[in-house]
């Protein structure tokens, strides 16, 4: 909804899931992954978070946090050999797109303006995302930290 119709508790359940969440679940293990001298942590944060998105003001926020958060982080612990990076999907065919969308004739509208906009002509699918955090999870990665992936279809591609 357009941000001048949100509350205030609006805000708070927003900011409490989608970015203290992770704050939360990262003040956990980070401890662990330090002493070890070796971990992982893969933020699944939004292209919503990188470029914004109409209609979704305080999640693109909390989600751009994420994005800093996991950079500022990366700079803090890589020292340890405990990486952190984000993967941002784009437009996915979920619950959250079907309640984002809509219902009916206008819902129908926005999906088929957003599968016009991916230049791979499609939105999202769930499976789309898990080979890349498997990727990063693994030491295949394990020169890679504070990176941001957009996984759009090309919708946010940029140089």
């Amino acid at each position: 909804m357009p941000f001048l119709k949100t509350t205030p508790e609006f805000w708070k359940k927003v900011v409490d899931i989608n970015y203290l969440g992770p704050i939360h679940l990262t003040h956990a293990v980070i401890p662990g992954m330090t002493k070890r001298r070796a971990g992982r942590v893969i933020f699944i944060s939004s292209d919503a978070g990188r470029v914004g998105s109409s209609g979704e003001v305080v999640y693109s926020g909390c989600k751009g946090a994420t994005i800093a958060f996991a950079k500022a982080l990366a700079r803090e612990v890589s020292r340890d050999n405990v990486l952190l990076n984000c993967v941002c999907p784009g437009p996915t065919n979920t619950p959250a797109m079907d309640a984002f969308a809509g219902a009916g004739e206008q819902g129908q509208k926005i999906r088929d303006a957003l599968i016009r906009a991916v230049p791979l002509g499609r939105i999202g699918e769930p499976e789309d995302y898990p080979g890349l955090v498997a990727f990063l999870a693994s030491e295949d990665a394990a020169f890679m930290t504070g990176q941001t992936i957009s996984v759009s279809g090309g919708l946010t591609m940029h140089g």
